[in-house]
């Protein structure tokens, strides 16, 4: 029969009192400590599972950036994510952006440069996905081979705010080209090139941060727009180390045509996809397998498998990247097919696996500790028995028999107020039987 108290005790209370003689206080302890980790475990695996909504910042429409976002966009809704595209005015609108912890931005694009000094705290890099070429188209009868050469004209460097118009700055500056007699002409990537056709510019920077790739088709095809030959090409590499030489072969935009007509080198930075820090784990896994998709085809500009690749320019790499990029895929989501099933049993092992690691030892260790412990207790009672077993052997008188009655009395004592668990009910009577043993031969020696 259970007393009233034990009926209104946790299962796990009483389970832990009865397997390890734990009193009830420090029972309830253990018992509430476990349930306070089991419900952290299912707190931690609740609040861990990646968002379903993520925003990013891409560039004007029609731009390379707002090309790769619709991509990622209909790539990421086959995994039940959705994509909110936020058109920007460029590269430099972009980071401004993701700096600020109100614009609820999540991840955009920014290319190589625009970050000068100390890493961004708040910004980390998951890699760069395209080359970001800097096109130059001029107009002139003769080729011109240095950008010294466009002192005096009137020149299109884009719009404040994008990657075109800070990368065209540094460039023209380091040529000597600041202003007067020049004219520098800030406009959209559309404007700049309907100017040029029409000769109200001389030349025009463009990047596809901000340019639409039709606006980049009409000028290598208009008659007398010439596109610029980046001769120097190594020494602005080795100058601004951010910068790439990118190699447009003879024929690659129009074999027809033959567009170009000969190789063309271009410099231009890698573009960056930039995320807020606490990125989600397994979103940032998933947008790198959609990178992979995306940009890991050979084109104009870029070989198979090029991008995305683990290359930086002032953000530090995330960690979650690094190891991507090093292994690819964790080992659930490549073999279960939900991203979000997937997920759940990811956080789940990496939930329960700790505790399970901690507990198992604890679990076997305890037991034994106690063990130990109990069976002490026991074997104290035993040492005094086994000692005044010896001394019934012999011919005892009846004071001798009485006075070792009294010494059994107080070793049935502290027999009696032994605390031990149901585990050890076995070795406990048995002690009461030998306790019983002895006392019937002092009754017999002590009636005789």
């Amino acid at each position: 029969m259970h007393s009233t108290q034990e009926k209104h005790r946790f299962k796990i209370v009483t389970a832990l009192i009865e397997t390890f003689g734990f009193s009830p206080w420090f029972a309830s302890l253990v018992a509430l400590f476990l349930l306070l980790l089991a419900a952290a475990a299912v707190v931690w695996v609740w609040l861990s599972a990646p968002p379903r909504t993520l925003t990013i910042v891409s560039g004007p429409p029609g731009s390379s950036f707002q090309r790769y976002a619709e991509s990622y966009q209909k790539k990421l809704a086959e995994e039940g994510i959705t994509l909110k595209i936020v058109p920007t005015g460029g590269s430099l609108d972009n980071f401004m952006k993701l700096q600020d912890p109100d614009s609820g931005t999540d991840i955009g694009f920014v290319p190589g440069g625009l970050v000068t000094g100390e890493p961004p705290p708040a910004l980390m890099s998951l890699g760069s996905v395209a080359y970001q070429p800097l096109w130059l188209f001029y107009r002139s009868p003769t080729k011109i081979t240095r950008l010294s050469e466009l002192a005096g004209k009137r020149i299109g460097v884009g719009l404040p705010g994008s990657g075109t118009h800070a990368l065209t700055s540094t460039l023209l500056q380091m040529n000597g080209i600041t202003g007067a007699p020049s004219t520098l002409v800030e406009q959209s990537s559309e404007t700049a090139a309907n100017d040029l056709i029409a000769g109200k510019l001389d030349a025009v920077f463009l990047m596809g941060d901000s340019a639409p790739t039709q606006t980049l088709r009409t000028l290598i095809r208009a008659p007398d727009i010439q596109l610029f030959h980046f001769a120097q090409a190594d020494a602005y590499v080795r100058r601004l180390e951010y910068l790439n030489k990118i190699v447009v072969p003879q024929g690659a935009i129009d074999f027809g045509l033959n567009l170009p007509a000969q190789d063309v080198v271009v410099i231009g930075p890698t573009v960056e996809l930039v995320a807020r820090k606490g990125l989600n784990s397994a979103i940032s896994d998933m947008l790198l397998e959609k990178l992979k998709e995306t940009h890991g085809n050979s084109s104009l500009l870029q070989r198979k498998a090029q991008f995305p690749a683990p290359i930086t320019t002032g953000f530090e790499l995330s960690a979650d990247a690094g190891r991507y990029y090093k292994s690819g895929l964790g080992f659930t989501y490549r073999y279960v097919p939900s991203f979000w099933v997937a997920s759940l049993v990811n956080r789940l092992l990496v939930a329960i696996v700790p505790i399970i690691l901690i507990m198992i030892p604890l679990m076997r260790i305890l037991p034994i500790a106690y063990r130990w412990s109990v069976q002490l207790r026991i074997y104290r009672c035993y040492r005094p028995l086994l000692r005044m077993e010896r001394d019934t052997q012999g011919a005892l008188t009846r004071e001798q028999a009485r006075a070792l009655l009294e010494r059994l009395d107080e070793i049935e004592l502290d027999v009696n107020e032994l605390k031990v668990p149901a585990s050890f009910a076995y070795q406990f009577y048995a002690l009461r039987g030998h306790v019983a043993f002895v006392r019937s031969r002092l009754n017999h020696a002590a009636a005789a």
